[in-house]
């Protein structure tokens, strides 16, 4: 439905979510939150979704965060904690994720893009935490900011509430790659198929084991990851990649 706030499709082992509020430079509304939760357990069920893409409609913006022409109170308390529990489903999701930005990327929408392990953004976006401007502070999002970039600089724009270029964001961590606009759907379709290629269950257990281990000293971190080896080592993708890799072919992964 083209009314709705968010926007779901399944092609070619991708899963699409779109933030489908263009004129509102694709701000986020509570409708938006509950339906970007449903369609991630879509996502996550659907052994047809090997990677998940999460953009913005048009070409303004990919999310400016949360709409403030209806005010903000501390009644939004539920919307606040279900922001939270969106932006930590998101950074914890157990199949790849890629953010495709396009234009503004500012506040809650920072959040979003944070969350996923790869951002492609075109050249002519904007970055930012502007949130001070309005008396505001980027709360939850600065548990994703200081896990990407030093205090120093993270601390430097969330202060300031300056806009970034695509090149300051990719210099300062926030961001993995800056293209020409023209060329920003090609390199994502590349990155997708790449990602799509890969053995699902593979990515699976190592995106969950290096979530689990992140804080744990050194030797319990590596013992973890040691069992965690062997468990993909026992899959039938390990034994079809190693088979291929030894027959000089492409593998054919079933997701077991």
């Amino acid at each position: 439905m083209e009314d709705r706030h968010l926007l779901y499709r399944v092609d070619e082992g991708v899963g699409y979510i779109t933030i489908n509020r263009e004129a509102q430079r694709n701000a986020i509304t509570p409708e938006a939150l509950s339906l970007f939760h449903a369609y991630l357990d879509e996502a996550e069920k659907d052994v047809q979704v090997r990677a998940l893409l999460i953009t913005g409609a048009g070409d303004k913006a990919f999310c400016t965060g949360a709409q403030l022409s209806g005010g903000v109170s501390t009644q939004g308390k539920d919307v606040f904690g279900s922001y939270a529990d969106l932006l930590n489903r998101i950074a914890g999701f157990p199949k790849p994720t890629v953010a495709r930005v396009k234009g503004f990327c500012l506040a809650g929408g920072m959040g979003f893009m944070l969350g996923c392990d790869i951002v492609i953004a075109s050249d002519d976006s904007r970055f930012g935490t502007p949130e001070v401007n309005v008396g505001l502070w980027p709360m939850m999002i600065g548990a994703l900011i200081f896990r990407n970039v030093l205090q120093k600089k993270a601390m430097e724009m969330i202060l300031l509430g300056e806009r970034l270029t695509a090149q300051e964001a990719l210099a300062m961590g926030l961001i993995t790659r800056v293209v020409p606009a023209g060329d920003l759907d090609d390199e994502v379709k590349k990155v997708m198929a790449g990602l799509t290629a890969k053995s699902p269950i593979g990515m699976r257990i190592g995106k969950q084991a290096f979530s689990a281990m992140a804080g744990l000293p050194l030797h319990e971190a590596l013992q973890f990851l040691s069992e965690k080896l062997k468990e993909v080592v026992g899959t039938e993708d390990a034994k079809e990649g190693i088979t291929a890799f030894i027959e000089k072919r492409q593998p054919r992964f079933t997701g077991k």
